[in-house]
């Protein structure tokens, strides 16, 4: 008759023993983003905590609207870019001379410079080198939006305008993988690219975090603007992936990506107060 009594006792040891992840509330993070001045029904955020896979959403039908990446795609770019041996983080590559829509990128970069000014050229460089095949072949492993570089002709420029498309859920899909090391790459790639991906380190009473991050800016002539802000966040014992994608009627939006993805996180205690 005692058996019963032990198979419980040891049951509820267990069940004490196992660790708890502490629920954070449930923030209004429409109004978090409005801080930033971003409106919800224009825009989508979401974020899920890898150890359950809790998510945190945002406009969710939005959520699931593919977009092209912009300069988002960067994060597979590098990887592929690494991977291949093209580059390294300190890899050279000579400006052309030819004068771009930005100062910064108008000058010599490396890999890691060339991911952290969002210099399109770089990358262009990069895929006219290694080809439509490669592209399209790693893409496809990294399971990355639709996966569709369109022909030769759209080469450089896939990723910026299409035929390249990814969801907000399906980046945090992607994003969850790379923070996991679950996609098809090396361990030294890997490393590389968290050193090229961190944009911020700190601590707070919770400990030390570490936020890797890309923005994206989908701009056009006559059509509406499209802004991203992508990313994950490490603490011991907690990883958190996200992605942020606006409409950016004006360009003033272009400085509220990062802010309002910041606000949510703040909002989520995923980052601490002050999170520039």
């Amino acid at each position: 008759m005692r058996t019963p009594m032990i198979v419980i006792a040891a049951a509820l040891a267990l069940f004490q023993a196992a660790p708890v992840v502490a629920q954070p509330a449930s923030p209004d993070l429409d109004a978090a983003l409005a801080s930033a001045g971003v409106d919800a029904q224009t825009a989508t955020f979401i974020a899920r905590r890898l150890e359950d896979g809790a998510e945190w959403v945002v406009n969710a039908d939005r959520s699931a609207i593919r977009f092209p990446p912009a300069s988002t795609s960067k994060i597979p770019h590098t990887l592929i870019a690494l991977e291949t041996g093209f580059a390294d983080p300190d890899t050279h590559f000579e400006w052309d001379g030819q004068t771009r829509a930005f100062d910064v990128w108008n000058q010599d970069q490396t890999m890691t410079s060339a991911f952290r000014v969002s210099a399109v050229w770089v990358y262009q460089r990069m895929t006219a080198t290694l080809g439509g095949e490669t592209m399209a072949a790693w893409l496809d492993r990294f399971d990355y939006g639709n996966e569709t570089i369109g022909g030769e002709a759209d080469l450089t420029q896939y990723w910026l305008d299409g035929p390249l498309e990814i969801s907000a859920r399906e980046q945090v899909d992607f994003l969850e993988r790379l923070a996991l090391d679950r996609l098809p790459v090396s361990a030294d790639t890997m490393a590389q690219a968290r050193g090229i991906m961190q944009v911020a380190t700190g601590e707070d009473d919770r400990g030390p975090w570490t936020l890797y991050a890309k923005t994206g800016w989908r701009f056009r002539d006559a059509a509406l603007d499209t802004g991203w802000y992508v990313g994950w966040v490490e603490r011991p014992g907690e990883t958190w992936a996200f992605a942020l994608n606006m409409d950016m009627p004006e360009r003033a939006d272009v400085a509220r990506r990062r802010p309002a993805a910041h606000a949510a996180l703040i909002a989520l205690d995923v980052l601490p107060e002050g999170t520039q």
